[in-house]
């Protein structure tokens, strides 16, 4: 009878739920789009979440997918799109939430849990993957495409550039100053604009007819192209850039916790359908461009053999030169971020040791090269991912219920193994035992087994935390 209570109870609760959302969403827009005074204040505000995005790191991927799932195009971009940019909106929204603090959500769990995982994230974004990405793709696009095969093949050239590149972002993270935000503010719409003329061109000369699917894209396209907007790492970034956010708002005076969310929101979608622009628009060079570039096994490669179809040595120069330089400045950006987090939360160190350990670390990494360095990166992203959106998506629901931990640990557990074995199984290390126990998972052969299950954890959750409130 008490449990019979006990569900009747969730239920209701479940459902009042739905409808309150239901009404909030229907008036947070409502009250948006007819407050033109509204967007007007705060569109550079999605503008700035956008830039933050839209860096030269993670639009080479787009390239390679599409041309490697040509026919499954439209199946393709929409999978992307979730993890690319559907994902980090959710994130912005849970981070604002919560203080725009990675580490006050991950507190949520437990402090310990707090410093790890937001270690783990600025680590992800900064020194193992993000920071030498910039040095690898500048190489890749920017000083690759002028070389000879015989000179490509030698590690010189890569080792000379990224010498030079990292010297120069350790200068400039040592000395900071407003020239690198003066830059990026200059740079952003540059490359934008750059991006814009070489789709434009693609769209009225298309440079061919989308190619045959290949590999996973032919059975699975969708599951591919959603683990494979991981490689973005946008959500990773959307968590750490809400702090960016809050802190704008507090230098314009907005100190209100619920007038931050709601502009939050707003430059979130605004970032979102920018995105959603750039992303698409690159998605079709891709997968047009195979009959006059070829295949490549970088979308490094892809995006300066299409500069160059579309608007000749010209253009691979204006390309090079505008990528380099969103590059660096990123690289900097991220650089800076990460010693500034390591020196406040591990302060036995400085910050200018932390700048030289982290640019050393980087320029080290980058001389793998950029196909090995995304191998690299994706079992760790595919450990990280569940995590994160796991965390984030419940801290939206779990403030329905006080946050109580219970809500947050169950899934958190399980989408931690199951990303764990799946991270590990990318990198050609298989636990049988628990390999063949998840398997009968669905979504298993997906590699997003860890997606009901986290849900069902979640809903467990909600339940033992109404039971102990009774």
């Amino acid at each position: 009878m008490i449990e019979s209570f006990l569900v009747f109870d969730y239920i209701r609760q479940m459902n009042f739920l739905k409808v309150s959302y239901f009404l909030k969403l229907k008036e947070f827009f409502g009250n948006m789009f007819s407050n033109k005074g509204f967007i007007k204040e705060n569109l550079a505000v999605g503008f700035m979440l956008f830039a933050l995005f839209l860096g030269a790191g993670n639009i080479i991927f787009l390239f390679l997918l599409c041309q490697q799932a040509g026919e499954q195009f439209f199946i393709s971009i929409i999978g992307f799109l979730i993890t690319g940019v559907g994902l980090p909106l959710i994130a912005i929204i849970a981070v604002a939430k919560n203080g725009g603090d990675l580490q006050i959500l991950s507190n949520r769990v437990h402090p310990v849990f707090g410093v790890v995982f937001t270690s783990i994230v600025y680590l992800s974004i900064g020194p193992l993957f993000a920071i030498p990405r910039t040095g690898a793709v500048s190489y890749s696009i920017g000083v690759e495409t002028f070389l000879t095969d015989a000179q490509a093949e030698s590690w010189i050239p890569l080792f000379i550039t990224t010498v030079i590149f990292f010297g120069i972002t350790l200068y400039l993270a040592f000395n900071p100053t407003k020239l690198v935000d003066r830059i990026g503010k200059i740079l952003t719409p540059a490359l934008l604009i750059v991006i814009l003329i070489l789709a434009a061109k693609a769209f009225i000369t298309p440079m061919g007819e989308f190619g045959e699917s290949q590999g996973n894209y032919i059975s699975n396209a969708f599951s591919e192209s959603f683990i494979q907007g991981y490689l973005t790492m946008d959500v990773l970034g959307a968590l750490v850039f809400g702090i960016v956010i809050i802190q704008a708002l507090q230098a314009r005076g907005i100190f209100e916790v619920k007038k931050q969310i709601k502009i939050s929101i707003f430059a979130g979608i605004v970032a979102a359908l920018g995105l959603s622009f750039v992303y698409i628009s690159l998605a079709y060079i891709g997968a047009t461009s195979p009959d006059a570039t070829g295949y490549f096994a970088e979308g490094g490669q892809i995006i300066a053999a299409s500069a160059k179809v579309l608007y000749g040595d010209f253009g691979s120069i204006v390309l090079s030169a505008v990528i380099i330089l969103a590059c660096l400045t990123t690289s900097v950006g991220l650089l800076s971020a990460n010693a500034t987090f390591f020196a406040r939360i591990f302060p036995k160190l400085s910050y200018q040791t932390y700048l030289i350990i982290f640019t050393v670390f980087s320029f080290a990494i980058s001389n793998v090269g950029l196909q090995k360095l995304i191998s690299l990166s994706l079992p760790v992203l595919m450990m990280i991912y569940p995590i994160a959106i796991v965390l984030m998506i419940v801290s939206l629901i779990a403030d329905r219920f006080d946050h109580a931990r219970i809500i947050y640990i169950l899934p958190l557990i399980v989408a931690t193994i199951i990303g764990v074995n799946d991270g590990l199984k990318t990198a050609n290390i298989v636990i049988e035992p628990l390999e063949n126990m998840l398997s009968y998972l669905p979504l298993h052969e997906q590699t997003i087994g860890w997606l009901i299950p986290s849900i069902i954890a979640t809903i467990i959750g909600i339940m033992i935390s109404l039971v102990r409130k009774k």
